[in-house]
């Protein structure tokens, strides 16, 4: 495949806003390919060799290393340090005021034409192998869709996936264990403070990207586990995907074999890195995560909601629990 023959679909926003949930569901779609955080790829897949979705070392995984064969001739080929080194000198926060200027340094466009230059030969050789015409990336980080919105021949669409910033807050106090690791460890934590801080930095970059000429769809977490459906067609139009009802048979509700509410059969995928749930597969319920209503104490919900207060109040958040 050529450049002009595939795209991406790019999901960003904030961790825990329910990214991975939404990578599943689109990966049921017919001419879809989910391919994980693939800015985790470079370390956690081919250095780490951390488990692959489908549950193997990433090393041996069959599909990664026909990947590694199309894209780059295999993995020995390619220099993770060298991709880290470009990570640390254009793909952070720090730089996307830099990246959102019209025109960038010599320097800066020379390391973005590098760095890119890796993610369009990955995408292109997932597409090869997968058959898939769409692959989507659920990276998140705003930074990396301001690089690859430069990337000029790539074909992406940016999915800006959002989701209240207490409920957020909450879910990065919780511990979660990694299972793709070789040795035990868990996913990142943060106090309420720092992920408030964080989720005010990525969706308000994504806001800024979309001020660009980057196709970018908002789209609330709490309006995808309500309407699964109607949400799922909402972003496939968006993406130019052509998607009929038979095409979203994995999807069901109560009326389906006496399950309760919404439910998705969702099948193994290759998914590179991210949230435990790329491992799920079978049938699995979809009912929205409001633990935080309960469990997240009183003064760090009503901190959160005064230090993301704009953007909760411009996302539609305002009027539940405070």
């Amino acid at each position: 495949m050529t450049f002009g023959d595939f795209r991406v679909i790019y999901l960003g926003g904030m961790g825990r806003s329910g990214s991975t949930l939404a990578e599943r569901l689109l990966g049921e779609l017919p001419g879809v390919c989910m391919a994980g955080e693939l800015v985790h790829l470079w370390q956690r897949g081919v250095a780490d060799n951390e488990r692959c979705g489908c549950g193997v070392p990433f090393g041996r995984c069959e599909f990664w290393s026909a990947v590694a064969q199309a894209a780059f001739g295999g993995w020995p080929k390619v220099d993770v340090g060298r991709i880290a080194d470009l990570r640390a000198r254009i793909d952070r926060t720090r730089f996307i005021p830099l990246l959102a200027r019209r025109a960038v340094p010599d320097r800066v466009r020379a390391d973005l034409a590098e760095y890119t230059g890796y993610y369009r030969s990955l995408y292109q050789a997932i597409a090869e192998v997968s058959g898939c015409r769409t692959v989507v990336d659920s990276s998140k980080h705003a930074s990396l869709a301001f690089c690859l919105s430069r990337g000029g021949d790539l074909d992406i669409r940016v999915i800006h996936v959002v989701r209240d910033s207490r409920a957020v807050a909450y879910s990065w106090t919780t511990r979660v264990q990694r299972p793709e690791a070789q040795a035990q460890s868990y996913m990142t934590t943060y106090s309420p403070a720092r992920a408030a801080r964080e989720w005010n930095l990525q969706n308000g970059a994504l806001q800024l990207l979309a001020r660009g000429q980057t196709p970018v769809l908002r789209v609330r977490y709490e309006d995808l586990v309500a309407g699964v459906k109607p949400t799922l067609l909402r972003i496939a139009r968006f993406s130019g995907l052509s998607v009929d009802e038979p095409g979203l048979a994995f999807i069901g509700n109560g009326d389906d074999g006496g399950e309760q509410g919404q439910w998705a059969e969702l099948g193994q995928g290759h998914s590179a890195a991210g949230n435990p749930m790329r491992f799920t597969t079978g049938k699995i319920s979809i009912r929205p995560d409001d633990r935080w209503q309960a469990a997240m104490p009183r003064p760090q919900r009503r901190a959160v909601t005064a230090l993301t207060l704009p953007l909760l109040r411009h996302y539609g958040y305002l009027g539940g629990a405070s």
